[in-house]
């Protein structure tokens, strides 16, 4: 944790040496990038030309696309030209092989992305997780084979040859659309439309949030970009404004998003369903938005737009890129058929003629190969160049550095957990969603990587983290982050911090049953195998008088139907604590906490170890694990489960009642501990839950008893609703002698 080795932190995120080179780097300097006279700014900040809109584009734009010219280039624009339509045939050939895919994204965006990776990131190929690489996210995930393209000429060892040609396939490094968990060298998993430009966000929130947390006069230690490209598709989609509206309120002014203007989506031309202003949203939006209008072969105006992006340091920029989709196929260019399709044999021979294109599928120019070599040595200089900094700013600010590489390898504190609070029966009853703010308040000073918020439901979700204040646009080292009501952007953005570095713990809250607006992202986390927790307040018809519009019923069951991840229901203040234990120390595993509004007593023999088996007997008077019947409860329930069972043991009942907080981590534990808990020759089971009874059966078998909510609830003081639904300590009594 405190090791003086700055080699040691790389290979903390890398775990096998790295070579190092000394080989200086022939980058393009920005200082020297030219101006393009077609580069157009419709920010209101840029002094030096006329705000320019777009006109929109028209149904009978023609459909063929020229062929690239070569007459007259110099030396140089001729190699960019080759490694661009390298580019694009690396995917055509690859769509083509896999006969799926989505080639037209590539053969339009490869000149924006032959320039970001060949001349303006720093990242080193060979350590696709450097702590301080530029990160690129393509929101628009489909079209993958640009990402993976680029990967493969920068010399990432995650994309050779062989997993371009296998582009799609079972057990292949190249998905079918982009996945951080296969690919190293892709940060974000994206796919479903917007949620790139949210994890962006997320990106660009923390590396804003660390340096201004870390860096001293003297030591820039946390410098990088955040660059994403973004479709028509990201742009319809709510969650795009949603995020980029945050975006702009913070200034996050080290993110920089390209937004390819095709104007064709999957049903047509955009002009059916989309003509809005796209520049004049964002510039309200608070975001530096700039036009190339020629994305299809101006590159100099492409470096340009970056460079000026770059200059605009207090606000986000989008640089929208007009381009074609399937630039250079003569007869689908310019149309939905090249979106989401092969372009057939045919296609493809005319494109390579169109294009002047001679080789052979997946063949790569020596000249070009010979090119993008250079960014294995330049990429190991610039990660040792770091490595020192580090060293040095290590030596001089020890207590920042500790922390900062907490956060950057994702080893927890020593001890971490020591500060969870405990409880006992004689603590005065509270709701759990006030005992999860003990546990934020109890680790925010022991967890550097602890950051979030809630959806303008601080004082209700009890998120707050006192002793921080709000991460603003002039206040960025602070840690808690308010989202508005933006659910959705929320949960992406969440998935971005927590992908940016290992020791990031980001949480957020609303509603439980607002996790509808935000189902996409959270099912990304668990797919994503991002460390998100999810503060869910609220978590039953408990929260009464709101009544069924606010009272979630098939929450519960829906996540636990949900792969990789913890639905947690903690009863009181101990499995509360647990669930924060089980949280972080989940690193590849989101975590929801459905907790409640109303006050819950806290239980003898509940306990912080307990919730990390997923379901643990709290209290049982039965001997020999034959107890006449087991009583389930989960959160609020749990109480009413105890209560009943204190009543049958009365009547002389050997009853076992078991806390049920999460089904998945029960499934984790072993045959001989399922059997020690629920053994299999106790039939008689009741299971009581405020909510949905799906799945329970499961747990309680064909010959138990469930007892929940299968349809919406009402609006009513708690205590009548849960009377009214039977949700009641006589009803389990009931049951367990129907059973029993």
């Amino acid at each position: 944790m405190t090791s003086s080795s700055s080699v040691t932190l790389s290979q903390a995120l890398l775990a096998r040496a790295i070579s190092h080179s000394n080989s200086t780097s022939d980058r393009v300097s920005l200082s020297s990038l030219p101006s393009f006279s077609g580069l157009k700014s419709t920010s209101s900040a840029a002094a030096s030309v006329k705000l320019a809109r777009v006109p929109r584009r028209r149904l009978s734009r023609p459909v063929r696309a020229a062929a690239v010219e070569t007459l007259d280039k110099t030396t140089e624009t001729s190699l960019v030209e080759k490694s661009v339509n390298t580019i694009r045939f690396l995917a055509i050939d690859a769509v083509e092989k896999a006969n799926s895919g989505h080639p037209g994204l590539p053969m339009g965006c490869a000149p924006m992305g032959h320039i970001l990776y060949d001349e303006i990131m720093r990242y080193n190929p060979k350590n696709p997780y450097w702590f301080n690489r530029d990160r690129f996210v393509l929101s628009a995930g489909h079209g993958c084979m640009l990402q993976y393209a680029l990967l493969h000429l920068a010399g990432y060892d995650s994309v050779k040859e062989e997993d371009l040609k296998g582009f799609r396939q079972w057990g292949s490094k190249t998905p079918g659309h982009p996945e951080n968990f296969e690919t190293p060298g892709v940060e974000v998993t994206t796919g479903p439309l917007g949620q790139g430009i949210a994890n962006a966000v997320g990106l660009a929130l923390a590396e804003k949030h660390l340096a201004a947390r870390f860096n001293k006069p003297d030591s820039e230690i946390v410098d990088h970009y955040t660059y994403c490209i973004l479709g028509d598709g990201c742009q319809m989609e709510g969650i795009s404004n949603e995020a980029a509206s945050l975006a702009g309120h913070w200034g996050l002014g080290k993110l920089i998003a390209f937004y390819d203007d095709n104007h064709i989506s999957i049903d047509g031309d955009t002009e059916i369903a989309f003509t809005e202003n796209v520049d004049a949203r964002y510039e309200a939006l608070g975001w530096h938005v700039l036009w190339v209008k020629n994305g299809n072969t101006g590159y100099d105006e492409i470096r340009a737009a970056i460079k000026e992006a770059k200059a605009v340091t207090d606000k986000p920029t989008l640089i929208k890129v007009t381009t074609t989709i399937g630039f250079g196929s003569p007869n689908k260019a310019n149309s939905y058929s090249v979106h989401g399709a092969a372009l057939g044999a045919k296609e493809v021979d005319a494109t390579r003629q169109n294009l002047g294109w001679p080789y052979e599928p997946f063949h790569v120019p020596e000249n070009v190969k010979s090119h993008w070599s250079r960014h294995t040595p330049e990429g190991a200089a610039l990660e040792a160049e770091w490595n020192a900094k580090f060293a040095e700013y290590e030596k001089k600010y020890a207590e920042e550095a500790a922390e900062l590489k907490s956060i950057i390898t994702g080893e927890l504190p020593a001890g971490w957990e020591k500060a969870l609070p405990t409880y006992t029966p004689e603590v005065p009853a509270d709701a759990t969603r006030n005992l999860s703010q003990a546990n934020l308040n109890a680790l925010a000073p022991v967890l550097p990587g602890l950051i979030g918020g809630s959806a303008d439901l601080a004082s209700s979700n009890m998120t707050l983290m006192k002793m921080f204040g709000d991460f603003q646009k002039g206040t960025p080292e602070e840690r808690n982050i308010r989202f508005g009501v933006r659910e959705h952007a929320m949960g992406a953005i969440s998935n971005g911090i927590s992908l940016h570095s290992p020791g990031f713990i980001p949480y957020c809250a609303t509603f439980f049953v607002f996790t509808d607006y935000m189902r996409n992202a959270i099912r990304l986390s668990a797919l994503a195998e991002s460390r998100v927790i999810y503060v869910m307040t609220h978590d039953s018809i408990g929260l009464g008088e709101d009544g069924p519009t606010h009272q979630p019923i098939e929450h519960l069951a829906s996540f636990r139907a949900m792969p990789n991840i913890l639905m947690l229901r903690p009863a009181d203040g101990n499995e509360t604590a647990g669930s924060y234990k089980v949280a972080v120390e989940n690193k590849k595993r989101p975590s929801i906490l459905a907790l409640s509004r109303q006050k819950l007593p806290n239980l003898a023999g509940t306990s912080v170890e307990g919730v990390a088996t997923g379901g643990y007997i709290v209290s049982d008077n039965s001997t020999g694990n034959k107890p006449d019947v087991i009583l389930i409860g989960t959160g609020s329930e749990l109480e009413i489960a105890y209560k009943a069972g204190e009543e049958l043991r009365k009547e002389g009942k050997a009853v076992r009642v078991v806390s049920f907080v999460s089904w998945e981590l029960f499934e984790d534990q072993s045959d001989a501990y399922k059997e020690s808990v629920l053994p299999a020759a106790v039939t008689a089971r009741v299971s009581i839950e405020a909510g949905s009874t799906f799945g329970w059966h499961k747990i309680i078998g064909t010959k138990g008893k469930a007892i929940g909510i299968d349809r919406f609830g009402a609006s009513a003081p708690a205590p009548i609703i849960y009377k009214e639904y039977g949700i009641t300590v006589e009803a389990v009594i009931a049951a367990a002698k129907e059973v029993c």
